[in-house]
């Protein structure tokens, strides 16, 4: 029995206070406990231990955390579904429940090792509401949305859904209710706002219709947070239903092929994204750049280019919610964003 080597254990604790910041105590104590309890006894374990990549950057943590959450889902190790919530942690029986999950579904959990985490935030749909508004507002034309990194394309409906914002409301024409503390200089929730027309890509993308992609994206949401899951779930059931899906492409030729494309009169094309950026290669950050600064000198009064980016910066526990909008180009900080969604601090 090997335990994990130090630098993969260190990633999983650094996740533990990850988890406990962004409140799920649960994934929090999971982390921990497969940091000191994990070993090479099974195949999870070892795939874990040696893993090639950076464990950190990799997000193994969460990765080995959504292989237990979806096989808890499933109910096919018992003991681990009635160790999960609504259950506390209780850190012997999760232990137990383990070892079981170990020795009946090892393969299972160590496929699930192959796929990065995709939650598809559909919360952050919070930040990204105010910042559509203030663009809304200040160019007084209909949007056209284009999103990179888009999973299931969750987000590209945010229109549709509907605001507890803390300081306002704003009703939607969907079931979704997305809860968001707006504080701060907030724009106003009642701002007209129309979507033209939207469209998203990723390497990767999920189909919020197909059970398996559904399942996929609730894996990977922490079990103790059920406003996040029934978010999302809802979330689902509303994409499945829109005529849109995402397109699978890589975000750099799909960014430089969309703006190729001559300026709209009348529409403000939109290209959006979160918690995206810091996942992009360099070149295909660089090519990015070049394909909007490229549009941007095509961009008028009739017809302009906004960027809108929620990502990650210095600043640690929170995300920059940034606009950039062409003809002029100034890239205005609006807020810092909880990661999660759960609140927006208006500058």
């Amino acid at each position: 029995m090997t335990p994990l080597p130090e630098l993969v254990r260190a990633a999983f604790l650094r996740q533990a206070e990850a988890c406990r910041a962004l409140g799920s105590p649960f994934t929090a104590d999971l982390c921990g406990l497969l940091a000191k309890q994990l070993d090479t006894d099974s195949a999870f374990g070892r795939r874990i231990a040696s893993w090639e990549g950076d464990p950190g950057a990799d997000a193994l943590a969460l990765r080995a955390a959504g292989a237990l959450n979806a096989l808890a889902r499933t109910g096919r190790v018992p003991a681990l579904t009635r160790a999960y919530p609504p259950a506390g942690f209780d850190a012997p029986r999760i232990a137990d429940a383990l070892a079981a999950s170990l020795a009946a579904e090892d393969a299972f959990l160590t496929a699930y090792l192959d796929s990065a985490p995709q939650t598809n935030e559909v919360k952050r749909s919070g930040a990204l509401i105010g910042a559509l508004l203030i663009v809304a507002q200040k160019t007084g034309l209909p949007l056209s949305l284009l999103e990179i990194g888009a999973s299931a394309g969750l987000n590209l409906g945010l229109e549709r859904y509907g605001y507890a914002l803390a300081v306002a409301a704003r009703e939607g024409t969907s079931p979704v209710v997305i809860r968001c503390a707006w504080r701060g200089a907030h724009p106003d929730p009642a701002t007209p706002l129309v979507v033209a027309d939207r469209a998203g890509c990723d390497r990767n993308p999920l189909d919020p219709g197909a059970p398996a992609d559904r399942e996929r994206l609730l894996s990977y949401i922490w079990p103790d947070q059920p406003d996040r899951l029934e978010t999302t779930a809802a979330a689902c059931d509303v994409a499945a239903a829109a005529p849109w899906r995402v397109e699978r492409a890589d975000a750099a030729d799909w960014i430089e092929a969309r703006l190729a494309q001559a300026p709209r009169p009348g529409v403000v094309t939109v290209v959006f994204h979160t918690i995206v950026w810091q996942y992009l290669p360099a070149p295909a950050k660089a090519r990015i750049e070049a394909a909007l600064a490229a549009a941007a000198a095509r961009a008028s009064a009739d017809a302009p280019l906004a960027r809108v980016a929620m990502e990650a910066d210095e600043t640690r526990g929170s995300a920059a919610l940034t606009l950039t909008l062409w003809p002029g180009g100034e890239t205005q900080a609006l807020a810092r964003a909880d990661f999660h969604g759960r609140w927006v601090a208006w500058e």
